[in-house]
């Protein structure tokens, strides 16, 4: 008879802190590059940053993969139910935006009319036809779910450490690095 698992894969682990660090400075650089005046520095921040996010979507679409075919270690059975559904909720919103924001960029950038190249060397294909309209829209879309994501991404954190240091509970020891964090 197996037993659940009590810690997530390594392989799990790796994906989550890897995403978790690369989505943190795609968001600072994004933050950072729409506030600079035109010029090539500019200009290499996108690249670089819609490089991050082809490699997240991919790291991403990944991990999906991974959970669907790698049990996580189940909630503790003392979690009440409605922090039971609010975690459930939480990942599955982490994986909505972690999948619809690198989608909305690349979006974003094919209503503009600048092709995403990843790594300068791989041509991704314009989702959309130019529309300077539908690029300004895409853009605020961008933007607000980058937002709704920290806001959540936050709020992930916050309940993380309330199970560590609060509960007391095992909940973030099982996704640190390390066999037995």
């Amino acid at each position: 008879m197996s037993t659940a698992p009590t810690r997530y894969t390594g392989t799990a682990k790796v994906l989550h802190w890897l995403i978790a660090l690369m989505i943190l400075t795609a968001f600072g650089v994004g933050f950072y590059m729409t506030g600079l005046k035109f010029s090539p520095e500019k200009l290499k921040l996108y690249n670089w940053h819609k490089w991050a996010g082809v490699t997240i979507f991919m790291l991403v679409v990944l991990r999906v993969l991974w959970r669907l075919t790698h049990k996580p270690p189940p909630l503790p059975d003392t979690m009440p139910t409605i922090q039971k559904f609010a975690a459930h909720f939480g990942h599955g919103l982490l994986y909505f935006f972690m999948i619809a924001i690198p989608l909305s960029g690349w979006l974003m950038s094919s209503a503009k009319g600048f092709q995403t190249v990843w790594f300068g060397v791989l041509p991704l294909p314009d989702l959309l036809e130019k529309s300077e309209d539908l690029g300004k829209t895409l853009e605020l879309v961008h933007r607000w779910l980058n937002y709704t994501m920290i806001a959540t991404v936050a709020g992930h954190a916050a309940a993380a450490l309330k199970h560590h240091l609060i509960d007391r509970d095992d909940i973030l020891r099982r996704m640190l690095p390390g066999k037995n964090a």
